[in-house]
């Protein structure tokens, strides 16, 4: 078992993000989760989505359900300091079922230990009548993007 927080999770490079995102093949199946606040104004990463760090909370069981097809998962702020390093742990507590009431885990660990740190786990996704095609795992790789936006725009 780990102890996983927002140092320890996996991230991904400006380069390596730009070439997935450039390859029609590959494209599709990569989410890019911006929680900038206020600070979006100042532009985005292409095919991003913008949930403001503000709101993610209420917002992540359905930015779970909906990023359940991706394959990689890239979260990222201003910097990838504190926002985005943050939002990445709670997804991934919401998406494997972690979190209680009280903000702990459910195996009764503090907030940011989990057992996963987002590196490839099979994520089951079960469609409504809980058989079929949808029930078979896939992995889904997590990602905080390195140096954040503020990286990304260096030329």
């Amino acid at each position: 078992m780990s102890s996983n927080n927002p140092a320890t999770l996996q991230r991904i490079s400006r380069e390596r993000l730009s070439s997935i995102l450039l390859n029609p093949s590959t494209s599709s199946s990569v989410a890019v989760i911006d929680v900038r606040d206020d600070d979006y104004i100042g532009g985005h990463i292409r095919s991003s989505v913008n949930i403001r760090s503000t709101s993610l909370d209420g917002n992540l069981p359905k930015v779970t359900k909906d990023l359940a097809d991706k394959e990689i998962v890239v979260f990222h702020c201003s910097l990838s300091q504190q926002r985005g390093p943050g939002a990445a742990l709670k997804y991934l507590r919401e998406r494997d079922g972690g979190v209680t009431k009280e903000g702990g885990d459910k195996d009764g660990k503090e907030d940011g230990e989990l057992e996963k740190a987002g590196k490839g786990e099979e994520v089951g996704v079960e469609n409504k009548d809980g058989g079929g095609v949808g029930n078979r795992k896939k992995k889904q790789e997590v990602y905080v993007l390195d140096g954040g936006f503020v990286k990304w725009q260096e030329v």
